[in-house]
């Protein structure tokens, strides 16, 4: 018979402390107690949660550590370059993502357990505008002779091309647009975006010999049947070009209803340069905060023409028609949000800035009904209330009020557009796909991005790293195999062994006396240098967690912050200038040095210092390089964790012998 849930809770647990245990050993004794095991120290290598928590899966402790000075380049590359290199191992769009990206890494990294987290955002946005600077440019594999169709030349489009380009595959991206980018250009504002910036990571990828066919919709313009004939595998990374309407009435009636995508997107090729009369946006999310700053900063204009009315100029595809001279006046913009501000999935710096930009948040309200004029246009919309109730947002009765409103404009979630794609779409008007981002029962159909699950543009970017080796594996007729675990760019510490000129000898099974340590009195494998000693990579299935870390290393020091020009409500009108303003390079560096590079040495001494046994030391400068600082001597390692206790970066584990 099992045991009970709440017997097994009782039982068995993983507290650290019984209840009133609230004396605290004394850290000499804590850590200095020379007991003895038959456990022997190993070197253990895992990811970091910046890792971890990271959807595009960026080196992150690697570029951190190449910032710092602790990684060195082989050969005479630059640092800045030999950064740049392994932070768009993941991610082509270093800058961009330096930017906007919402910084799930930083929630994620173990220095918030000692004062605040690593500036991971700046030191990014420092590596990519270096490049564009310096001209970093990437360079194509070796030819493979296939060819691939990208439907659409956003994040993860371009992200796949690169990937694929670089694997040596022929790549064609298909845009509907007259520009590509996708949400980078048309979704995101030009102030979190600059223009220069996207395009010279986008000229970047394209030049690496992907070919562009822009103003293009596959469906209309060129057949899917065409493509199945032309390329090895097509890939749909269309994203989600759709805003969902509010699911009320009269919502798709009144022709001042929009939705946010279509707002940001008019605003986006300069075709909306001005509002009118009050607008009112619903959602709580990112992109909704986006048009609520964009109207603040458009502001109204008295008077509008009819064809100047953003609806009209929305669904004309044409520049608004202004007169000469226009006065913009300051316009009121109202967000709701059905759940509390707290809540609310936009990012909290976001929340933040839109109330200094004198946007009203009316938070835990739910869209009732539009209200309709005369005009056969929207005036208002009815709202009600709504409280939590054990966990749940549920309705307060008799609240029901109505918001008056010249624009009404819907950031709720996305769908795709698929015209000309029949068959392709699923009941939320998305695309299935496996794990490996093929698409079910379609032989060479790929799908990634947007399209999937509208997510963060970090994420589009990781997913196109998957698509495109699930698609390099078919191309080659390849099993896919099963995803790691922890499914990020790992450091590779044999690569980096093999870069630095250190490589193990080639292991010969057959004959070779070593493997059975009877070479010359040999002791096994130990002395032999065809394989890495003393090593296990563990990061495919293990993240580092704070717990595990000797955070009494870290000294406090305060985070190096970046200054961000956001514009109060006096100030917001006409304020369409870059919001980020970058760190200077020695500040970058410092702020880099802050990573506590959790699973991976970053050569403190420690274990050297603290050894009782003199049983650690340095391996010899010329064998030297990261991953591979310190070695155990065995046989006079008594088992004592000294070297496990205080290893900052948990590095070290007593394994060896389990």
């Amino acid at each position: 018979m099992a045991t009970p849930a709440d017997k097994v809770k009782q039982e068995h647990t993983l507290r650290k402390f019984k209840d009133n245990d609230s004396t605290h050993i004394p850290w000499a004794q804590q850590i200095f107690s020379a007991d003895t095991s038959h456990k022997c120290p190993t070197y253990l290598l895992q990811t970091p949660p910046c890792q971890g928590s990271c959807p595009a899966g960026e080196d992150i402790r690697g570029w951190l550590d190449i910032v710092r000075g602790m990684e060195k380049p082989s050969g005479d590359m630059d640092w800045r370059e030999y950064a740049f290199r392994r932070a768009s191992d993941a991610n082509p769009f270093p800058s961009v993502m330096g930017r906007v990206c919402p910084a799930p890494c930083e929630e994620g990294c173990n220095r918030n357990e000692v004062e605040d987290r690593v500036g991971i955002n700046a030191v990014e946005q420092f590596i990519g505008d270096t490049a564009l600077a310096n001209g970093y440019s990437f360079a194509a594999g070796p030819d493979t002779g296939k060819k691939v169709a990208i439907i659409g030349g956003g994040p993860c489009g371009l992200s796949a091309a690169y990937q694929l380009r670089r694997m040596g595959h022929a790549c064609t991206v298909f845009d509907d647009h007259e520009d590509l980018g996708g949400m980078m250009m048309y979704g995101i504002p030009g102030y979190r975006t600059p223009r220069d910036v996207l395009h010279g990571e986008m000229n970047r990828i394209i030049n690496m010999g992907v070919e562009t066919r822009l103003n293009t919709r596959v469906g209309r313009d060129v057949s899917l049947e065409a493509l199945e004939k032309d390329f090895d595998a097509i890939l749909f990374a269309i994203g989600a070009q759709n805003g969902r309407d509010l699911p009320i009435p009269h919502f798709k009636e009144a022709s001042n209803c929009l939705s946010g995508i279509a707002f940001l997107e008019a605003f986006n090729r300069g075709h909306l340069k001005a509002v009118a009369g009050k607008v009112l946006v619903i959602g709580g999310g990112d992109t909704s905060i986006d048009v609520a700053s964009v109207a603040r900063r458009l502001g109204r204009v008295e008077g509008l023409s009819d064809a100047a009315r953003v609806e009209n100029v929305i669904a004309s595809g044409k520049e608004q028609p202004l007169p000469a001279n226009t006065k913009h006046i300051s316009v009121d913009v109202t967000l709701l949000s059905r759940r509390p501000i707290a809540d609310m999935t936009a990012s909290q710096h976001e929340v933040d800035d839109a109330t200094r930009e004198g946007i009203e948040i009316i938070a835990a309200v739910d869209p009732l009904e539009i209200i309709m004029g005369d005009d056969g246009r929207a005036k208002a919309l009815r709202v009600r209330e709504l409280k939590r109730v054990n966990g749940k947002m549920e309705v307060v009765e008799g609240s029901e009020y109505d918001i008056e409103a010249d624009i009404i404009v819907a950031a709720i979630g996305q769908t795709g557009r698929f015209d000309g794609m029949d068959g392709l779409a699923n009941e939320r008007g998305l695309i299935d796909a496996d794990k490996n981002f093929q698409m079910p029962n379609k032989e060479g159909y790929f799908v990634a991005g947007d399209i999937v699950q509208p997510h963060l543009l970090t994420t589009v970017i990781g997913q196109a790293s998957v698509v495109a080796e699930s698609i390099d594996h078919y191309l080659k007729h390849q099993a896919q195999g099963k995803r790691p675990k922890v499914d990020v760019h790992h450091f590779d510490l044999l690569k980096k062994l093999q870069e630095a000129q250190l490589a193990p000898e080639k292991f010969q099974p057959e004959g070779d006396e070593r493997t059975r340590g009877i070479d010359r009195g040999r002791r096994g494998t130990a002395e032999a240098d065809f394989a890495i000693h003393n090593f296990e990579d563990r990061s495919a299935y293990s993240i580092v967690s704070a717990d595990e870390l000797f955070l009494g290393h870290f000294a406090y020091e305060p985070r190096h912050k970046r200054k961000e020009d956001v514009p109060d409500a006096n100030e917001v009108l006409g304020h369409f200038e870059e919001r980020v303003q970058a760190l200077p390079e020695e500040k970058v560096v410092t702020e880099a040095g802050r990573c506590m590079s959790c699973g991976m040495c970053f050569e403190c001494d420690n274990c050297i210092i603290y050894c009782p046994q003199d049983a650690v030391h340095k391996v010899k400068k010329d064998q030297h390089t990261t991953g591979r600082y310190v070695e155990t001597d065995y046989t006079r390692c008594i088992g004592c964790h000294i070297c496990a206790d205080v290893c900052p970066t948990a590095y070290i584990k007593m394994g060896l012998g389990e």
